[in-house]
């Protein structure tokens, strides 16, 4: 069969339509289909060595406990199945397929069975058993050949992600929320790695890299082969990454044994309130976190967390309704002391959400006046297969280069892209690799263009100052007892005043000419940051002529008048 991962797609899918439909729900196709596709993969890996594992397993399970090791070492792989059976050797008896089937699945090392486990695969199994089409379904898979020599990593991620994408279209799931555009995945890499080559170069480097909503394992696999493809071949890059969604860990943890990664670095839990990496520092830190999506379920635990002043949260927490900002504190807690770098994928609303005191601004404060925020790109709308919005790359270091301290550089991207032939559900345009370099060059040049501004960090920043007037009561101005006027509580209001901004000469110049009576009430001023996007790339258009507008309006009134005659003439 071809090995486009395009038709390899579409034929896994067809699957679906002549073996699934009418036995199981459309948005349980996934928890049959995903496994199947994981157990071929695994099994074209170990063809070669099948009979040597069953020989080698037999001798040596009667001599000692634990033959792992011995097998690990004679194949040279991390996983193996002793089982005598594999989903090709499965058709050879058509009336035990379902007792052999679990042979075979206990066969699998544990590090396969714990995949298999997270699959939940047992009632689907026996359904599938019990109407007849678990041999249709082992046959049909057999006729796929998934070997990497056939169906390389990039091939195989691309056919997960379309699979998932059609999974979670059926099922309404959040948008985003368990897989990345590889398009969007790769300007990511580009811009967190091109901003620190230095780093990445030269003999014995190891460097890690982390991503705390690992989803299939796409940010991890694909930044590890830009580094060794763009910047140094020879380097040691670990990789690390947790994962909430059951199926889509096992995914990721099944891709990192068939690589050669090490699968226990995939860990599964929330990494909100199950941090399994608590302690661990990373060099580099990449994630697309999930979109406005709600941590009330978490909600007790992230907040008595935050009331730790050496928590994770204790700046400050988001309203409940979007915990995006939740994980970028999560990922900051993980930088290493002497420099790491942060690549994170936002919707707009971390960019402006909340007035000044509240949790949102207070995170952007943090992060600003520590001078970690280097860089936000917007990208163009309709990039994702779910949703149409427009969405963000931060890139945060906690140790910029010299020239870049104390600024923060926005990169408008929105019109670097193309369209697709043929969208995806909601993904109708994509950034082609030239694009992506040309993005990745503005931020490297760290210029003032059409497309990129430049500000310092204070820039961001307001004090909201509330303004008073006093309450009248018969024509007469209150007093409280050191006979100062009483504020009139349906008359305040505040002022947001840019900071560096001389607020004193700010009201007099501002306010007062136009409220005579009021007077800034200073205890109650807050600090706010948001960033807005539309403000400082806005262009302006100058607005049409009179005789521009005339003329349209006369074309058109011809063109509807020759339209009549016509009506009237029929």
């Amino acid at each position: 069969m071809s090995t486009n991962h395009s038709e390899i797609s579409s034929f896994i899918w067809s699957v679906c339509d002549d073996l699934l439909r009418g036995l199981f729900k459309q948005h349980e196709y996934g928890d049959v289909i995903l496994p199947f596709v994981v157990l071929r993969r695994l099994d074209c890996v170990l063809e070669t060595s099948k009979d040597k594992v069953i020989d080698l397993y037999e001798k040596f399970s009667k001599k000692i406990d634990d033959p792992t090791p011995v097998l690990y070492n004679e194949t040279g792989l991390n996983f193996y199945n002793y089982s005598r059976y594999d989903l090709q050797r499965l058709k050879q008896d058509h009336l035990n397929i379902s007792l052999n089937f679990n042979n075979y699945l206990n066969g699998f090392s544990p590090n396969v069975r714990e995949i298999i486990e997270n699959f939940q695969l047992e009632k689907p199994i026996e359904k599938l058993n019990k109407n007849g089409k678990l041999y249709q379904l082992v046959e049909t898979f057999t006729s796929i050949d998934l070997h990497p020599d056939r169906v390389d990593n990039h091939s195989m991620g691309s056919i997960f992600e379309e699979l998932l994408r059609r999974f979670s279209e059926m099922s309404n799931e959040t948008s985003g929320e368990h897989y990345t555009p590889r398009d969007e995945v790769r300007l990511l890499v580009s811009l967190v790695f091109s901003g620190n080559k230095e780093d990445l170069q030269g003999q014995g480097k190891v460097r890690s890299l982390f991503d705390c909503c690992c989803g299939t394992g796409g940010i991890l696999s694909i930044g590890k082969r830009w580094i060794l493809e763009n910047i140094n071949s020879d380097i040691e890059i670990n990789l690390y990454g947790q994962e909430l969604n059951p199926q889509t860990y096992s995914v990721c943890k099944s891709d990192m044994l068939i690589t050669g990664e090490n699968p226990d670095n995939i860990r599964l839990g929330s990494s909100l309130s199950n941090d399994h990496f608590q302690g661990r520092k990373f060099d580099y830190l990449m994630s697309n976190v999930p979109f406005g999506v709600s941590w009330k379920s978490e909600q007790e635990f992230i907040e008595n967390e935050s009331q730790n002043p050496n928590g994770r949260f204790f700046v400050g927490t988001p309203r409940t309704s979007d915990g995006s900002l939740l994980f970028l504190q999560h990922m900051i807690s993980k930088m290493e002391p002497t420099g790491s770098r942060i690549g994170i994928i936002f919707n707009g609303s971390p960019l402006f959400t909340g007035d000044s005191g509240s949790g949102e601004s207070e995170i952007r404060k943090w992060i600003i006046e520590n001078d970690w925020l280097e860089c936000i790109v917007q990208l163009p709308d309709q990039l994702f297969f779910n949703t149409g919005i427009t969405t963000y790359i931060w890139i945060l270091s906690n140790n910029k280069k010299p020239h870049r301290k104390g600024k923060i550089q926005l990169i408008d991207g929105s019109t670097f892209y193309k369209n697709m032939k043929k969208s995806l559900g909601n993904k109708r345009k994509f950034i082609p690799d030239e694009m992506i370099e040309e993005i990745t060059n503005l931020y490297e040049k760290f210029e003032v263009t059409d497309n990129s501004k430049i500000y310092p960090n204070e820039f961001f920043g307001y004090t909201k100052v509330t303004i008073e007037r006093p309450s009248i009561v018969d024509g007469k101005i209150e007093k409280d007892k050191k006979g100062n006027p009483k504020p009139d509580s349906s008359l305040r209001d505040t002022e947001r005043i840019p900071l560096g901004t001389d607020i004193d000469e700010y009201f007099l110049k501002e306010v007062k000419p136009h409220l005579s009576d009021s007077w800034m009430d200073r205890t109650k001023d807050s600090v706010g940051y948001e960033i807005n996007f539309t403000k400082y790339f806005y262009k302006y258009k100058p607005l049409r002529s009179v005789e521009e507008i005339t003329k349209e309006l006369l074309d058109l009134e011809k063109e509807t008048d020759g339209l009549m005659n016509k009506l009237l003439n029929q």
